[in-house]
């Protein structure tokens, strides 16, 4: 039972970064912007936010409260970076693949050369803690008080609200009506008067928004408040992306595809607590592949069923109908 406990605890902090940058994917690839910058953005987020906490630190400020700021800029950040594949893809109709990636390749040494010239170092390292040991009232619940409300971090209980609110945006919402028609149909979209252009726009932002806060809960659930500029974010962002997928670009399946490979990852760190993987002798380095190895098969196993908006990566011209 403790071993239960053990994993989901520390499986959940690793699930919301992925599924966050999953569902921001989702908003981007449904208004028919193929989003493969998920990792720079994760990674721009994550160092400024992790940028804002070192400033904050000495301050009487309550660690949830810094948390909370930090957030809000890595969200500003996101934003802000997804902007240019943005107007990139929208305004330039250039390649959304080959924009993602040079995106990708631009932030790690952009951030890189910040850490080395202010920190000289490879990242930002912040000795602020956002660790909850409990949360009062909640953690004596039996069963459910030691699992998700005892040893956690508040971003667990963040990211279950965007979950909550990408769901009622996606289905309950004229805006999430439109955003699926301009990933489907831009055409017909724009023949009832659906701004596409506007639609992609803020689909793409939302990406960022998500994004950014993802890998800015990357750097505190899984990197314990710290950000590499070396490392990057260890490929968390083409990670959201196999969730993304996994999940059929549906807010409910991938956040249960979030887990299983939360799970995965959170697994290959634990295996000395598990007797019988323990026994085994396999070297730690394999189980540290599975998550990676999983995303591989699963995309083999599920790509045939796969079923992408139909006009995602297609850049949207209003001569043509």
């Amino acid at each position: 039972m403790d071993v239960i406990i053990y994993l989901i605890q520390n499986m959940l902090p690793v699930a919301i970064p992925l599924l966050l940058v999953a569902l921001g994917g989702m908003f981007s690839e449904r208004s028919g912007i193929v989003n493969i910058a998920l990792e720079g953005i994760m990674l721009f987020g994550a160092f400024f936010g992790c940028l804002s906490v070192y400033f904050m630190k000495g301050l009487t400020i309550d660690p949830q409260l810094i948390l909370l700021i930090g957030m809000v800029v890595a969200a500003v950040a996101g934003i802000l970076y997804s902007m240019l594949l943005s107007f990139a893809a929208v305004n330039m109709k250039a390649d959304q693949t080959i924009s993602g990636t040079a995106l990708n390749m631009f932030i790690p040494a952009v951030t890189l050369l910040f850490c080395k010239m202010k920190f000289n170092s490879d990242g930002i390292t912040n000795s602020t803690k956002f660790y909850i040991q409990k949360v009062p009232v909640l953690s004596d619940i039996p069963v459910l008080g030691p699992l998700f409300f005892q040893k956690t971090y508040i971003t667990v209980y963040i990211g279950i609200l965007f979950l909550l609110l990408a769901i009622f945006v996606f289905y309950k919402t004229k805006f999430g009506l439109r955003l699926r028609a301009c990933g489907e149909h831009p055409q017909a979209a724009d023949s009832v008067g659906i701004n596409v252009y506007r639609m992609r726009h803020s689909g793409v932002a939302i990406s960022g928004f998500l994004g950014g806060i993802g890998g800015f809960f990357y750097s505190v659930g899984v990197m314990d408040a710290n950000v590499n500029g070396h490392t990057g974010v260890a490929g968390f962002g083409f990670l959201a992306l196999a969730v993304m997928i996994f999940g059929q670009w549906k807010p409910v399946q991938i956040f249960f595809a979030a887990l299983f490979f939360a799970f995965l990852r959170t697994l290959a760190y634990s295996v000395a607590l598990i007797p019988f993987l323990n026994s085994l002798n396999i070297d730690q380095t394999y189980y540290k592949m599975l998550p990676y190895v999983a995303t591989m098969l699963v995309l083999i196993f599920t790509s045939r069923k796969s079923r992408a908006p139909k006009a995602e990566g297609i850049p949207y011209d209003k001569s043509k109908r």
